[in-house]
């Protein structure tokens, strides 16, 4: 696929393979995918006309994750540009690789990702909120100021030696709320004082050691002992996110839309 990767520098436009929250097969989408997803990206640009919303988070039903009793698997910022389309920011892992960077796609793009159910979820943060993100999701910035390229699947969200896409969208989101957070370790300590609490995973030791081997976007030595070795993976999910965001106040119930 191609898509624009965000640098400090500039935006560079190249065709690279990317993924985050869905499958990282190497095959062309099928026709009728494509006009799913093309239509779920229709439906949910009308919802987010109708909303009256600048600002939204926004997320894909990309793998099946229920295993973990998951819906979503992958979130981003939309907005809304000067013209009235939107576009999206958000963290993809470059398939095969431990790397991730920021893109920014329209609509279409982001839904057309081998979704493993065609199923879009929204949260609208508060006026307040929006109007603090909307300048940052503009600036290249800004928005790579806390990015980490080193990729995790299961990154520990009070750590910084990986990165994965659901924590860069929170811990940018803090750094927006907060003037202060200007650093990851900052941001997660906003985070940590205005209550958000990661999902735990239950992930034995033979499942770890087999997704350690076999995947360079999975790694488990961020996380304490104590927790890993007793099976205990905290890592960020959407479903976390957004209950977060509707328990805090800072964001609006989850709407679903299909």
């Amino acid at each position: 696929m191609r898509a624009a990767a965000l640098t400090a520098a500039a935006m560079a436009t190249f065709a690279a393979a990317a993924q985050a929250g869905r499958s990282c097969e190497n095959k062309p989408p099928s026709v009728e995918a494509i006009q799913r997803s093309m239509q779920l990206a229709e439906h949910t640009a009308r919802r987010l006309d109708q909303s009256g919303a600048q600002v939204v988070m926004l997320a894909r039903r990309g793998q099946n994750l229920d295993e973990y009793r998951l819906r979503y698997s992958h979130l981003g910022w939309a907005y809304r540009e000067a013209d009235g389309r939107w576009r999206i920011v958000h963290k993809l892992n470059q398939c095969g690789t431990a790397n991730g960077s920021i893109y920014r796609q329209g609509l279409g793009e982001f839904f057309l990702d081998d979704l493993y159910e065609y199923e879009a979820a929204v949260v609208i943060p508060n006026p307040e909120a929006q109007a603090k993100l909307l300048p940052m999701l503009k600036d290249n910035a800004r928005l790579a100021q806390l990015n980490t390229p080193a990729y995790s699947m299961v990154a520990y969200p009070w750590a910084t030696t990986y990165q994965q896409s659901n924590q860069w969208a929170i811990e940018t989101f803090a750094m927006t709320q907060e003037p202060a957070a200007q650093t990851r370790e900052q941001a997660q300590a906003w985070l940590q004082l205005q209550g958000y609490q990661p999902t735990t995973l239950h992930i034995s030791a033979l499942k770890r050691l087999g997704g350690r081997m076999t995947a360079a976007n999975i790694a488990f030595d961020d996380h304490p002992n104590e927790k890993r070795f007793s099976d205990r993976i905290e890592t960020v999910t959407v479903d976390s996110v957004f209950a977060w965001l509707n328990r805090s106040g800072l964001g609006g119930p989850v709407q679903v839309i299909r």
